[in-house]
C-alpha cells in the first residue's frame, strides 16, 4: 500500500522512505510526536500532497500516478480533524457530497442525487445514531455529532480504504470512543483497510489491530497494539512513557 513514501517541504524531509502494508479489514493507528511526520504521511496517502517521492496504492491502483489519481481520490475516505463540512447545508445533503465521485459532474454541480444515494445517505446517517437529524442545519448540531456527519459521509461514498487525521482531537472521551468504534467497525465489517492518525496511546490500544510509530520522519515500529508497552512508546516518542496494562 505504501512504498517508500518520502517529502519534502523546501529543504526539510518531514517524511524518509516509509513503507507498509495495511490488509483489508485492517485497523491501523499511526502514533508520533509533533512534527514526527503523521500529517504528513497522512496527506500523501490520501492523495492531498505531492509526494517527493515513493508510491501509495490501492487495490492495485497506483494512486501516485497522474493517469489513476482522480480515481483514486475518489476510492478514499477521508475523515479530517475538523470536519469539514458545509455549516449552511443539512446533515443529509453533507452526507450526499461523499456521492460525487459516483455523480455525474452537472448533476453534482447543481445537487441532483439519484434516488439510491439518498438511501445510501440517509442509511449512513442512520449507521452513525444521526437519523433524526438528516434536515438539520449542521450549524445547529454539537461537535460530536458533526464530526458522526463527516464520518457518514465517508461511509455513503462506499469507499475502499478509510484515512482519518485525528479525527477525535477536539472530541471528549466518550464521543472519540463513539467515532473511534465506528470507523473500526466499518472497516472490519467491510473488509476496508482503516488508517488513523491518533494523538492517544490508550485509543490506538483500544481500537486498532496494529500500531505504526513515526518519530522525526522516520517509521521507528511496526506492532501489534496489545504489544505497544512502555518501552515501545518510549521508542516513538523519543521519552519514558506510563501505559496502562
Amino acid at each position: 500500500m505504501i512504498d517508500g513514501l518520502s517529502k519534502y517541504w523546501g529543504d526539510t524531509l518531514a517524511l524518509s522512505a516509509v513503507s507498509f502494508r495495511v490488509a483489508p479489514g485492517e485497523v491501523v493507528a499511526v502514533l508520533g510526536a509533533s512534527g514526527s511526520g503523521k500529517s504528513t504521511l497522512f496527506r500523501c496517502a490520501a492523495r492531498l500532497s505531492e509526494p517527493s517521492s515513493g508510491r501509495v496504492s490501492i487495490g492495485g491502483v497506483e494512486l501516485t500516478a497522474a493517469e489513476t489519481r482522480r480515481r483514486g481520490r475518489g476510492a478514499i475516505g477521508v475523515v479530517f480533524q475538523q470536519f469539514n463540512l458545509v455549516p449552511s447545508h443539512s446533515a443529509l445533503t453533507n452526507v450526499l457530497l461523499g456521492r460525487l465521485a459516483d455523480t455525474p459532474g452537472w448533476r453534482g454541480l447543481f445537487g441532483l442525487f439519484s434516488a439510491e444515494d439518498r438511501r445510501r445517505a440517509g442509511r449512513a446517517l442512520d449507521d452513525v445514531g444521526l437519523a433524526d437529524k438528516a434536515n438539520c442545519l449542521v450549524r445547529e448540531l454539537s461537535g460530536g455529532q458533526q464530526q458522526r456527519v463527516a464520518v457518514a459521509r465517508v461511509f455513503a461514498q462506499a469507499p475502499v480504504a478509510v484515512f482519518a487525521d485525528e479525527p477525535t482531537s477536539s472530541l471528549d472521551p466518550l464521543l472519540s470512543d463513539t467515532v473511534l468504534k465506528l470507523l473500526r467497525d466499518y472497516g472490519q465489517q467491510r473488509r476496508v483497510p482503516v488508517l488513523m492518525n491518533l494523538h492517544s496511546v490508550e485509543s490506538a490500544r483500544k481500537f486498532a489491530d496494529r500500531v505504526l510509530g513515526l518519530r522525526g520522519g522516520e517509521l521507528v515500529a511496526d506492532l501489534r497494539a496489545v504489544d505497544l508497552t512502555a518501552n515501545a512508546v518510549a521508542r516513538i516518542y523519543g521519552a519514558p512513557a506510563e501505559v496502562s496494562p
